[in-house]
């Protein structure tokens, strides 16, 4: 397999449960920053270093390169390692969240923003760092901002990705390829889906029928995954959403039916990907493995908390402390038995 943003989060996910759960040989692509003389690196970084490790000693091929998936010549690198190592691949993860995009044709660099479009949007919001409850008012994206989130955000570079592949006849006959999206509860629609970043993920969904097209002739299959919320370095800079996923822990959990990605991905794999019979996707096609997030009695418990929510019941109405700890842990830090006042060598 090829997972295309795999240090962190579901494309992380994808590539253990396909690892450990299938047997699976895996190149990983990501854009880490490795340590030097003066800092460490970022947690991705050790994350890939981490798998290729654990892999290998489970005597499976396991290969990283680090570098700007949106460039050609990370695209090119990749070709020829799957050319040299792994020959074809047969599954295609594509799990990019980045803040910005250098077009490899014209040079031009995009930035994303997570804005409301149309009017001005107000919410509750919680700090992750104090656990302050307030409120927040966001003002709506201009044109601009929005084209250029879907630029960064968009289906144009995983279209790309499946195309250099193919070119470069690297893809497996019957190739099935995935990207993640989400789509959320009311209370995030005008920030999220209908927001900017909802326009990006509407224009992902819409690629998959194009990369459909393209891989008809080898037999392969495009497909879009709407996946639970759940912490990543990506959503949990989205205002409003914090505030969200602490509510929505406390009620999953005490419902008994919480998952984490790991259990996102063995879901998606073991129920959809290679499944004798393979769950049904929505009227849009797409696979939904947000289906418990989305039950009435969670998202009617959510509300319910929601509407009573402030600083002072923070810990006891939510899950805040699990939010905030898997928040720093993506970042390296709360991890159990880790002296962090102690020297290390970066």
């Amino acid at each position: 397999m090829l997972v295309i943003g795999s240090s962190n989060g579901y494309g992380l996910a994808a590539r253990i449960t396909a690892a450990f759960g299938c047997g699976a040989h895996s190149i990983g692509v990501s854009y880490e920053r490795p340590g030097d003389e003066s800092r460490t690196g970022t947690a991705g970084w050790y994350n890939e270093r981490a798998f290729v490790g654990k892999a290998q000693d489970a005597g499976l091929a396991a290969y990283s390169i680090n570098g700007d998936a949106f460039s050609n010549e990370i695209k090119e690198r990749v070709c020829t390692l799957i050319r040299e190592k792994l020959e074809t691949v047969d599954l295609v993860v594509y799990s990019i969240a980045s803040p910005r995009r250098l077009d490899p044709k014209t040079g031009e660099l995009y930035s994303s923003v997570i804005k409301p479009i149309g009017k001005r949007y107000s919410s509750k919001t919680v700090d992750f760092q104090s656990g302050i409850v307030s409120d927040i008012s966001i003002e709506p994206a201009t044109e601009e901002e929005i084209s250029h989130t879907v630029k960064v955000m968009g289906g144009e570079d995983w279209l790309l990705w499946i195309r250099t592949l193919l070119d470069a006849g690297v893809l497996e006959r019957g190739v099935k390829t995935v990207a993640f999206s989400y789509l959320g509860p009311a209370v995030t629609y005008p920030i999220y889906r209908d927001g900017s970043i909802g326009k990006a993920k509407e224009d992902l969904e819409q690629t998959a029928p194009r990369i459909n097209a393209l891989l008809e002739r080898i037999g392969g299959v495009s497909l879009i995954s709407v996946n639970k919320a759940l912490v990543t370095r990506a959503s949990a800079v989205i205002p409003v959403v914090p505030l969200y996923l602490s509510l929505l822990y406390r009620v999953m959990k005490n419902k008994g039916i919480h998952e984490g990605c790991i259990h996102q991905m063995l879901r998606l794999f073991q129920d959809h990907l290679y499944s004798a019979k393979p769950g049904l996707p929505d009227e849009a096609g797409r696979i939904r493995l947000d289906d418990l997030e989305m039950r009435p009695d969670v998202q009617h418990d959510v509300t319910l908390l929601w509407n009573r929510i402030e600083t002072e019941n923070l810990g006891s109405l939510s899950d805040f402390e699990g939010f905030q700890r898997e928040f720093l842990q993506h970042h390296g830090f709360a991890m159990p038995g880790i002296n962090y006042e102690a020297d290390v060598e970066p």
